[in-house]
């Protein structure tokens, strides 16, 4: 069962704060770039993935929902899904969601779910079947409390783009935390 090793880091310069590098490990070749919006709407932001083959991937944050919620739109404007943190959990989850599931009105049950240490950066992605499709850790090598680095491994199969928009929307959510943990402390 051949894994996808990328590597994914957080640009030390950025006007946004949540501008990323993604390599293929393999090939030591670039995968993607995410480049967050210039410009902000109070509790909105916008990601936009970029892959080498032209593709790309929107991630757009919810004005107003119950918990942190992203958009995730393909290059064509098309809604491929979102993923949402869950509103009650014995721990941190987010749930990913693909458009077109579901049953009328009825919300299907998540396709995926992100679980794990999401402060200490070590989390899974898993299907809804519990299996684990994407493992995805801080990179220790280099380490820097200004931005992260991280190395995903991804199942073969699996959509190495929403892996990364996931992680994109999960490392953005924590670090608005983070942040208004430093203004009320």
């Amino acid at each position: 069962d051949e894994k996808r090793v990328l590597a994914v880091q957080e640009r030390p310069l950025s006007f946004t704060g949540e501008d990323f590098d993604v390599w293929d490990t393999a090939t030591n070749t670039k995968f993607a770039t995410v480049r967050g919006a210039m410009l902000h709407l109070p509790g909105k932001d916008k990601m936009t993935l970029k892959m080498e083959n032209g593709n790309s991937v929107v991630l757009d944050r919810k004005l107003v929902s119950m918990t942190p919620t992203y958009d995730i739109y393909r290059d064509d404007g098309t809604k491929w899904g979102w993923i949402e943190k869950e509103a009650v959990a014995i721990t941190d989850t987010f749930d990913i969601y693909l458009e077109g599931a579901g049953f009328g009105p009825f919300k299907a049950p998540p396709t995926f779910k992100l679980e794990g240490d999401f402060l200490q950066r070590n989390f899974v992605m898993k299907n809804n079947r519990g299996e684990v499709v994407a493992k995805i850790s801080e990179d220790w090598i280099i380490e820097f409390d200004a931005f992260n680095h991280y190395s995903v491994q991804i199942a073969q199969g699996m959509d190495a783009a929403l892996v990364i928009a996931c992680l994109c929307a999960v490392d953005e959510e924590f670090d608005e935390e983070h942040k208004e943990n430093k203004k009320s402390s």
